[in-house]
């Protein structure tokens, strides 16, 4: 049973940050405060952050996994970061104004996305960012015609 005393607010604070970049010190925190694992730290005025969130926006896949294999819920931000597409879709079919919601630090969801590098995720979410510059392929047997040459004039 977990115990029922609050976490230390510095071990709280450690553990998110080192989750930007320390899988090592987020492994020996989370052995030793096993509950830490969904704990989240106030950076100020309600940007809060969790040790996922953090790994997520620093592209720290590795990190982001072995917290979800620990215990961390994930969420829309993760799903992003870690490429599952279909997750990010079923958020966004269920709320679409998910798609313009910020995770920690203000950090935007196809930022999240291009931080785990998975372009899949990206494409999807650009295309409904900026549906103006989806790429519209041709048929195959559509022709194009080359432009015009333009005239010359004659020299009077």
């Amino acid at each position: 049973m977990a115990s029922l005393l609050p976490l230390p607010p510095a071990i709280v604070g450690e553990f998110v940050g080192r989750a930007h970049d320390d899988l090592v010190r987020v492994t020996e925190i989370l052995g030793a405060y096993p509950s830490v694992i969904n704990a989240s730290w106030d950076w100020g005025n309600g940007d809060y952050e969790t040790a996922l969130g953090a790994a997520c926006h620093s592209g720290r896949k590795d990190i982001a996994e072995f917290l979800l294999n620990h215990g961390a819920k994930i969420d829309l931000f993760a799903a992003a970061t870690l490429g599952k597409t279909a997750l990010v879709k079923a958020f966004i079919q269920d709320n679409p104004d998910v798609l313009h919601a910020t995770g920690p630090h203000g950090i935007s969801l196809v930022a999240h996305a291009e931080a785990g590098k998975n372009r899949e995720t990206i494409t999807y979410l650009k295309s409904l960012l900026h549906p103006e510059k989806k790429n519209h392929a041709r048929h195959p047997a559509a022709k194009s015609k080359p432009a015009p040459k333009p005239k010359r004039r004659k020299a009077a």
